[in-house]
């Protein structure tokens, strides 16, 4: 749970930059290729991961533009990049100008539960770094190069003359 607003601003700045640096590395073909019937496709999280910004933070009575949760996945790349990069922006300016320190500790319904807008905030980090990690295992799948995030991926450790960690 955030205490601060400027906790979750550092935080949610570090993850979205992390987030469009994955999105970066998918291909318009990779959206909708499947690894097995049980798995989402990259696409669907990548677009999960974009529309769960404003289904999350308007429970809070954030009004921002995003796109509805309900809508399709887009076909290309470029088009969730962007969708995403506005939402994510759109949530930061938002929090800036309406919210303070004081705004975390207010509650809110979300999910049949209460929850402090501190913890709200907690989540919405947390749960685009979850799908972001599943986003990344059905990258490895399609063969596609996952960056680091957290530290170095694989592919990076071999762009810096060390061997890679099995």
């Amino acid at each position: 749970m955030y205490h601060k607003l400027q906790d979750f601003i550092n935080d949610w700045t570090y993850e979205s930059e992390a987030t469009l640096k994955l999105f970066s590395n998918l291909t318009d073909d990779s959206l909708t290729k499947s690894v097995n019937e049980n798995v989402r496709t990259a696409g669907r999280l990548a677009w999960h991961i974009t529309t769960s910004i404003g289904e999350m933070a308007h429970r809070t009575g954030l009004k921002f533009k995003t796109v509805a949760n309900d809508s399709s996945i887009p076909a290309t790349v470029k088009e969730i990049f962007n969708l995403y990069k506005e939402a994510s922006e759109n949530l930061l300016s938002e929090i800036k100008s309406s919210w303070n320190d004081e705004t975390l500790f207010v509650e809110d319904d979300m999910y049949g539960e209460k929850w402090k807008r501190g913890k709200t905030l907690s989540v919405i980090v947390n749960h685009q770094i979850h799908h972001r990690g599943q986003l990344t295992v059905v990258m490895r799948l399609l063969g596609l190069k996952v960056p680091g995030i957290y530290g170095p991926s694989k592919e990076e450790w071999v762009e810096y003359g060390m061997t890679a960690e099995e």
